[in-house]
């Protein structure tokens, strides 16, 4: 019987239909055409992905490791569930319920990353939560949020894109990162519509662009403000729209006034006629949009760059109008849903804050306990890594890690991992012995994305099914069984409320969002399987809403709010011992961590391994040729892999993708300095030296 479902990986969710193999093993991959996101296109990843189903790639037994120098060894699941709840239970009742500590993913169901947040808060009692979230889109969420009172990826479909006139796409790469949505940009093309690509590399979605800029990394905020100073400069700002739909105009426009177009092109390199031109193209047209990606967003200014990028887009009324606007791409599968329903650190389900005492009541009536008995908000992403087995009241001496591999993903990578060996406990819950779950006391083996049924949200904020089509291996069982688990030994009262199946769990994440920003309350799987995914907000009773904000945004008085931000350098400036600039990214054969792509023969094949991009000029200056090793260090670590040289990035600049453990991780190097209004790491601009790797 073939099973309609969605891709495990971007956050796409591309349709897909799984249909058993002939021969036996894992399913086939069938186009589903009728999916309107992807109309049936699939990049390799979601072509291979059964492919991580086989349980020869893959954790079937719970391993435990019985002292700290010993191996893991496979146990039972009893005794496995009771060493982590024994294990969390001594840090909580020796050191207090913040000594505990829970991180979470973006690819995790809104199921579980609701599940995983209650089960924090209620039976670990603890602040401590986070996700790896955090590393993708925070700046832009707090930047929308900040801009248009919430955050929903996209405001508008995908399908929009080509009926509008233009498009800037500032720091992201499609053609690689999500190959299927491409064509949104071909179409926009054909159909007369113009592509501006913001981006330090000659990327394969900017060999596509009508018009490249190039800026030095970390500058994406001057070109904002130099672009919005032209569009004042020429007289193309919609005065009507900023009176009658926006606040804050004074102080954008001021900040603006003093960027001027060549002070601008010293601070980014972009020259004046391009950034001239790329007004025009903007301006010219009666509907046009700005989309981010990681590229503005990974910095410790990211917040605010995002800002000046809506400031560019308010200013010429673009936010609110069909066809227009601002919107963020969002990176992991569940990026959005992820960050909606509890396992962030400062937030409740339905996008609500922790700090909000309506918000706090409303959810502790959903779950059954006293207000007062909830944790206030906890440390984000990085903070709480760095945190974990530190000395003194405040470190967190145990840890439960569920769908994140921080010792190749994070920032700082190096000392992430020193963070992790130095904990008292470590459980691990993972699809893979990825690098992360290697270092636990107990590893869990769960159930993946065509082993289990869920909901995730992608992109444009349409909630999708994603439906169960084979069985998992014996011995693997799913993370809502985990959770159930764990709190029928750490609090057995509160177990009846973490139930296994996760359309109960969605009906209780549907009472929970109700009345929020995020309101699934109106949302059902049958609703999900009857319209093919059911954009948010949808209350119970009401329609959902495809396109945001055409009538008034989410403030309280309805009008959108300028940033009025100024530019400010990066974290860390070159100089003369690090005189170069590294820049991280993807590629197109791999995902995140590569903890599941690596283990795919087709994908490894394509992209083996990691490489430094460089210039011929740079490469000319420290003697390498094509496939040398280089040493790529900053003031925190070095990473070395082979030579990659092209005039494709500036010549001030490298770029080594972050897949890959080992000597070739590049987020040995990268600079964990945290935007202060998002808490995201700037894994987008670091200084450091190219040398030689010597023998």
């Amino acid at each position: 019987m073939t099973v309609d479902t969605h891709c495990p990986y971007c956050s796409l969710q591309c349709g897909m239909t799984l249909a058993p193999a002939a021969g036996g093993g894992a399913p086939d991959v069938l186009e589903r055409t009728a999916f309107d996101v992807n109309r049936g296109a699939l990049c390799g990843k979601g072509r291979t992905a059964p492919a991580v189903l086989d349980s020869a790639a893959r954790l079937t037994r719970p391993l435990v490791r019985d002292d700290p120098a010993a191996p893991l060894r496979p146990a039972t699941w009893p005794d496995a569930l009771d060493r982590v709840a024994a294990g969390l239970a001594l840090a909580r009742d020796g050191h207090g319920a913040d000594a505990v500590g829970v991180f979470g993913g973006g690819g995790l169901t809104n199921e579980k990353a609701y599940a995983l947040g209650k089960f924090a808060r209620v039976v670990l009692g603890t602040s401590q939560i986070d996700y790896n979230g955090r590393f993708c889109m925070s700046s832009a969420a707090a930047a929308g949020t900040r801009a248009f009172g919430l955050d929903r990826g996209l405001p508008f479909p995908l399908a929009d894109i080509p009926r509008t006139g233009c498009v800037v796409l500032v720091g992201a790469n499609p053609a690689e990162t999500m190959p299927p949505a491409l064509r949104y940009f071909t179409e926009l093309r054909r159909s007369g519509g113009t592509l501006i690509v913001v981006d330090p590399r000659r990327t394969r979605t900017a060999e596509q662009a009508d018009l490249h800029l190039a800026p030095r990394p970390g500058t994406d905020l001057a070109l904002a403000l130099g672009l919005l100073h032209l569009v004042i400069a020429e007289g193309r700002t919609d005065d009507a729209y900023i009176a009658a739909r926006t606040t804050g105009w004074p102080a954008a426009r001021a900040a603006a006034m003093a960027h001027w177009p060549e002070l601008v092109e010293r601070i980014t390199g972009v020259p004046v006629p391009q950034m001239r031109e790329a007004v025009a193209l903007f301006c010219d047209p009666e509907a046009a949009m700005v989309l981010t990606a990681r590229g503005p967003e990974q910095h410790a200014k990211g917040t605010d760059t995002v800002g000046a990028w809506i400031d560019l887009c308010l200013a010429t009324g673009r936010p609110g109008r069909p066809y227009s606007g601002y919107g963020c791409l969002t990176g992991q599968g569940n990026g959005q849903g992820g960050r909606e329903h509890g396992q962030k650190a400062d937030q409740l389900p339905g996008y609500r804050l922790l700090t909000d005492p309506a918000a706090r009541a409303h959810v502790a009536a959903v779950w059954g306990v006293d207000p007062g008995t909830l944790p206030g908000p906890g440390r984000s992403a990085y903070e709480l890594l760095d945190a974990l087995g530190a000395p003194g009241p405040d470190g967190v001496r145990a840890l439960l890690l569920m769908g994140s591999n921080p010792v190749v993903s994070a920032p700082r990578a190096a000392h992430v991992e020193q963070r992790l060996r130095s904990l008292d406990f470590l459980a691990v819950a993972d699809v893979v012995l990825s690098e992360t779950a290697a270092l636990a006391d107990v590893v869990l083996p769960v159930a993946q994305w065509a082993e289990e049924t869920g909901t995730l949200t992608n992109l444009e904020g349409r909630v999708l099914l994603r439906r169960r089509a084979v069985d998992p291996p014996p011995g693997v069982r799913g993370d809502l069984d985990v959770l159930r688990g764990l709190a029928e030994r750490l609090a057995p009262a509160r177990a009846p409320g973490f139930p296994v199946a996760a359309e109960e769990v969605f009906a209780e994440l549907r009472r929970a969002s109700a009345g929020g920003k995020a309101d699934y309350s109106g949302i059902t799987y049958a609703r999900i399987e009857a319209e093919d995914g059911v954009f948010w907000p949808c209350p119970e009773g009401g329609e959902p809403v495809p396109r945001m904000f055409l009538d008034r945004f989410a403030t309280p008085d309805g009008r959108a709010r300028f940033a009025g931000v100024q530019h400010r350098p990066a974290a860390e400036e070159t100089d003369a011992e690090y005189p170069v600039w590294l820049t991280t990214g993807r590629v197109l054969a791999q995902y995140q961590s590569g903890a599941q792509t690596r283990r795919v023969g087709e994908l490894t094949a394509a992209a083996p391994g990691p490489y430094v991009q460089l210039h011929p000029e740079l490469a000319a200056r420290v003697g390498a040729a094509e496939g040398d090793p280089l040493a790529v260090v900053s003031r925190r670590g070095r990473a070395v892999a082979p030579a990659r040289i092209t005039a494709a990035i500036r010549a001030d600049t490298v770029f080594m993708p972050f897949h890959w453990p080992g000597a070739g991780r590049v987020n040995t190097v990268t600079n964990p300095a945290l935007d202060p209004v998002s808490r995201m790491p700037e894994f987008k601009v670091c200084a450091v030296r190219v040398e030689p790797a010597g023998e």
